[in-house]
Parts: C-alpha cells; sequence; structure tokens
C-alpha cells in the first residue's frame, strides 16, 4: 500500500533520548518492507519550548509559525539519521517545491517530512502528500486514542467514535479547531482536505508504536474516517 504517517511530535519526543526515537524509527522500517511509505513529523515538546521562549521575547505569530516550522524539521533530521540509505529527508522549503522531490524518491526511499508553509501544520502537509501520490492510507498518530464526541480530557464520559464519515468527521474538529504549533487532535484544513479527497484516515494513540502497524494491519483500536 501507499501510506502517509504524519507522527505527531508529542509522542516521538515525549522522551528526548536516542532509544525512544528507534522505537519509531524500527516500527517505520518493519512497515517499508511492505509498503510505500511517506512520514510527516511534528514539532512536539521541541516547537513549544522554543515558541514559548519566543513569545516571552516578545516574537510576533509569524516569527513563532516558522519556529515551529523549523522544530518539526529537527525531529525529521534526527529520525531520519536511523534510516540510514533506506531514508530521504525532504528538507524546508515552499510546499509546491516538494512535489517533484516526492516525486521522485516515492517509492524508492522512506520519504521524512517536516512542516513548510508558515499558517499550515504538519496534519496538513501529511494530507496533501497523501493527496500528491494518491495515497490508500493516511496513519495520524498522537496521544489521543481517536476521535471523540468532546474532549476525553474535559469530559471523561464523551463518546469514542470506531468509524467516521468525512462530514462527521470534519463537524467534530470545526468544533474544536486548533492553528499551526497547538496540540489538539487534527488541523481543520487537514480535515477538509481529506474530506475532498476521500482519503482514508485512521487516527491512533501512538505512545505504544506497535499500534501503527495495527493501523495499517486493520486491527487497532483507533478511529476510521471515511
Amino acid at each position: 500500500m501507499k501510506i502517509v504517517i504524519s507522527l505527531g511530535g508529542s509522542v516521538l519526543t515525549k522522551e528526548l533520548t536516542m532509544e525512544h526515537f528507534k522505537k519509531y524509527i524500527d516500527t517505520v522500517k518493519l512497515l517499508a518492507k511492505k509498503h510505500k511509505l511517506i512520514l510527516v513529523i511534528g514539532g512536539g515538546k521541541v516547537c513549544r519550548e522554543y515558541q514559548k521562549i519566543g513569545k516571552q521575547l516578545g516574537g510576533q505569530s509569524k516569527r513563532l509559525d516558522f519556529i515551529g516550522i523549523m522544530s518539526t524539521h529537527i525531529n525529521a533530521s534526527t529520525f531520519v539519521c536511523g534510516l540510514g540509505d533506506k531514508g530521504y529527508l525532504v528538507t524546508w522549503k515552499p510546499l509546491k517545491n516538494t512535489i517533484n522531490e516526492i516525486g521522485k524518491n516515492f517509492g524508492k526511499k522512506i520519504i521524512v517530512c517536516g512542516g513548510y508553509d508558515a499558517g499550515t501544520s504538519s496534519d496538513y502537509d501529511a494530507a496533501y502528500f497523501a493527496k500528491l501520490v494518491k495515497a490508500d492510507l493516511l496513519v495520524n498518530v498522537s496521544n489521543v486514542s481517536g476521535v471523540y464526541s468532546e474532549d476525553p480530557k474535559i469530559n471523561p464520559n464523551a463518546k469514542k467514535f470506531d468509524k467516521l464519515s468525512h462530514d462527521e468527521f470534519l463537524k467534530i474538529i470545526q468544533k474544536n479547531a486548533q492553528i499551526p504549533g497547538e496540540h489538539r487532535l487534527f488541523d481543520l484544513k487537514a480535515a477538509k482536505l481529506i474530506k475532498k479527497y476521500k482519503i482514508k484516515t485512521i487516527l491512533i494513540d501512538g505512545n505504544n508504536p506497535d499500534e501503527i502497524i495495527k493501523a495499517v494491519e486493520g486491527n487497532h483500536s483507533g478511529t476510521v474516517v471515511g
């Protein structure tokens, strides 16, 4: 299958150690034996710590947004080190300028990306790449175990959904829209994009990297959209 994985920085940088990164690197290597992969990595802890300092120093939103983009590339650059010659890093540039690079290397290497354009999130970039390569599946990896009727941290009685249509998912995201750099379930622009192109998406809790493999194999405990 052609698969795009949006790996939340909050999951990858939960423990900023080589051992923690390697768990996810090994998972991706295993999947790459059978599937064509693009990995889009978020900013997580690295992003929020640097943005906090930038904000305290008086940085405006555009500069804070750029800090967020660069933090995703710190994570992506670190991640690709563990892939050796099997990995290909798409360095920072305008998103539209990644198209040829993705086309030349998709299926030949494990493509690793960060964020690109200001005002968009790594969720959106993942959806964009899924559209670009006509992916069979987009896997969104965060620290939330799927889609709920409400924020389960606020309402412990919130209902978890096993499956949603794109329209149903979009309505839920619209109630909880995020801006780039914030840590919420999914980006609104990305939700609109996966609906427009009917991209099957699975949202999982990736604190156990085995759940990523389960999402691909179909026995996961997350939410299917589409």
